[in-house]
C-alpha cells in the first residue's frame, strides 16, 4: 500500500492526459492541458512504481502503469517529428499557440529517461526509448538554464545506469557517443554561469533566485557522477547549501516566492509554490545519494512536512484523504484550488522522501527519525 492516496491524480486526469488546473478540487477544462504537467506525471508514476516494488506493495502497480499509460499517449502525441514537445493543449485537443519552451523540453526528456530505466513492463520500454532519443536531437537548441539543467540530468542518470539498459544495443550505442557530451556541455554552461554570477555573499548562478531553483544544484550533482570533476561537485554543494539557508529561515521551509523572487538584498515571501519545495526535496535527496551526508535528509524531511502545516500559514497544503494539494501560500492564507502542478509536486515530494529512505538509507546507513512527521500527518488525517 503506498503512504499516499492518488484519487485527486485521478480526478484531473481524462483520456487525453492531466488536466492543467482545478477550481477547488473539480477540475477546469476551460484551462486545457500541459505538457510540463503530464510529463510530471509520468515521473511521478515511475517514482511510486519504483517504491511499489521495493516494498511489495505490488497492488499499486496497476493503477499506477494505467495512468502512466495516459501521460506518455499525451507525451508521445505532443512530440514534433524534430523531437520537440508542444506545451499547451486546449481541451478541445488542438494546439495552443506558443514559443517553444527549454522547460518543457528538459522537463519531458528527465521523465522519459527515468521511465525508460524503471518502468516496470518491459513491453512499453522501446517506446519510451525512441521518443526520449528524438527528443535528444534537439539539446543543442536549449538557451536558458532550467531546461539545460533537466537535459543535463536526464543525460547523466541514462549514462549511470547505462548498465540497466544491456540488451538494447542501439540506444546503449546511441547514448554512449552522444550523451557524454550533452553533460559536459551544460554542467560546464552552468558552471560558467554560477562563475559569473556568485559573490562572497551570493553563491548562486544567475542575479536573482527565480523559480525551480533546486534543478540547477540537482543537475550538477548529477553531473558530478559522470564526470568526477570536482568543482562541480563544490558548486553543487555550495549552490544548495546557499538555496537551503535562504528557503529554511528558522527551520522552517519557506519557498522563495512568486511575488517578487529573491536576491542579494531581499527574499519575497508571498505566492509560495508547491513546486519549489519538490525542487529542494529533489536537490536534497540527489545530495543525499552522492555524499551520504544525513542533513540532506532533514532537509527532506522539513520538505515534507511543509505540505502537512510546518509553514507560514500554519496550515496543511495537503490533502492525506485524497492526495490532493492546495496550489499556494498567499499573506492571507492558502490558495486553495488544488491544480496538477501542486498536487504533483506534493506526490512527488512525498516519493522523493520515501524512495532517499529506502534506497539511500540502506546505501549509507543513515536514517531520519520521522516520528514528528508521522504525527503530523496523523492530525491532518483526523481533522
Amino acid at each position: 500500500m503506498l503512504p499516499v492516496k492518488l484519487d485527486h491524480l485521478q480526478r484531473l486526469t481524462d483520456d487525453t492526459g492531466l488536466l492543467e488546473h482545478a477550481f477547488g478540487k473539480i477540475p477546469r477544462r476551460k484551462e486545457g492541458y500541459s505538457t510540463d504537467d503530464n510529463a510530471r506525471a509520468l515521473w511521478l508514476c515511475i517514482e511510486w512504481m519504483r517504491y511499489a516494488k521495493r516494498t511489495n506493495a505490488d497492488e499499486a502497480i496497476p493503477l499506477l502503469c494505467s495512468l502512466a499509460d495516459k501521460y506518455l499517449e499525451f507525451l508521445i502525441w505532443v512530440q514534433g517529428e524534430d523531437g520537440r514537445f508542444h506545451n499547451n493543449v486546449f481541451y478541445n485537443r488542438t494546439f495552443e499557440p506558443e514559443v517553444p519552451s527549454d522547460d518543457c523540453q528538459g522537463r519531458t526528456l528527465w521523465a522519459l529517461a527515468v521511465a525508460s530505466l524503471d518502468h516496470p513492463d518491459e513491453r512499453r520500454i522501446p517506446t519510451i526509448r525512441k521518443v526520449c532519443q528524438r527528443g535528444f536531437a534537439l539539446t543543442s537548441a536549449l538557451q536558458f538554464p532550467r531546461g539545460m539543467a533537466h537535459t543535463l540530468s536526464a543525460a547523466a542518470t541514462l549514462l549511470t545506469r547505462m548498465d540497466e539498459a544491456q540488451g538494447d544495443d542501439v540506444f546503449v550505442d546511441w547514448a554512449k557517443r552522444e550523451l557524454p557530451q550533452v553533460v559536459q556541455h551544460f554542467a560546464e554552461h552552468l558552471c560558467q554561469l554560477y562563475a559569473t554570477n556568485q559573490t562572497p555573499q551570493w553563491h548562486w548562478f544567475e542575479p536573482t533566485m527565480t523559480y525551480a531553483n533546486g534543478v540547477l544544484p540537482w543537475a550538477l550533482f548529477g553531473a558530478y557522477q559522470v564526470l568526477g570533476d570536482e568543482q562541480i561537485r563544490s558548486i553543487a554543494e555550495t549552490s544548495l547549501a546557499f538555496l537551503i539557508e535562504r528557503m529554511t529561515p528558522g527551520g522552517v521551509v519557506r519557498p522563495i516566492g512568486n511575488r517578487g523572487w529573491a536576491g542579494p538584498n531581499h527574499t519575497s515571501v508571498w505566492d509560495q509554490q508547491p513546486l519549489e519545495v519538490m525542487k529542494l526535496a529533489l536537490a536534497s535527496a540527489k545530495a543525499f545519494e552522492v555524499t551520504g551526508e544525513v542533513h540532506y535528509q532533514a532537509v527532506l524531511k522539513q520538505c515534507v512536512a511543509w505540505f502537512y502545516g510546518e509553514n507560514d500559514a500554519g496550515q496543511p497544503l495537503a490533502d492525506p484523504d485524497d492526495g490532493g494539494c492546495c496550489d499556494g501560500i498567499n499573506e492571507d492564507g492558502l490558495n486553495p484550488n488544488q491544480g496538477a502542478e501542486s498536487t504533483l509536486s506534493y506526490l512527488l515530494t512525498e516519493a522523493i522522501y520515501h524512495n532517499a529512505l529506502v534506497e539511500g538509507g540502506h546505501s549509507h546507513g543513515n536514517h531520519v527519525d520521522d516520528a514528528q512527521l508521522d504525527a503530523a500527518k496523523t492530525r491532518i488525517s483526523r481533522v
